[in-house]
């Protein structure tokens, strides 16, 4: 069993603040994120909420794709209509990926 040491530091205002908001960017509370960095994981900030959602749709956007894809293989031509729609998936891809930044 690991025993738990409880380790009090001193930190100014600032430094707090900035522990605080770090901590608060990777989604932990600030305990967890100091135990991370002590133990030398690297600490990302949370991905924006809408990102789930922008995977979930760019996966049903290049399922669509594909879909067409295996048509034209299978049939050998692909109709200006399944190129209109390929096209349209792309912008709404880039239009996605533009609304995160």
């Amino acid at each position: 069993m690991n025993k738990v040491i409880k380790q009090t530091i001193r930190l100014t205002e600032k430094q707090h603040l900035h522990l605080k908001i770090q901590a608060q960017k990777s989604g932990l509370k600030m305990e967890p994120y100091v135990r991370k960095l002590i133990m030398g994981f690297e600490v990302k900030a949370r991905p924006p909420n809408e990102y789930a959602q922008l995977v979930k749709e760019v996966n049903a956007i290049g399922n669509n794709i594909n879909q067409i894809a295996h048509i034209a293989n299978a049939t050998g031509t692909i109709s200006q209509t399944e190129i209109d729609i390929v096209k349209k998936n792309q912008n709404d891809i880039m239009r996605l990926v533009k609304g995160l930044r």
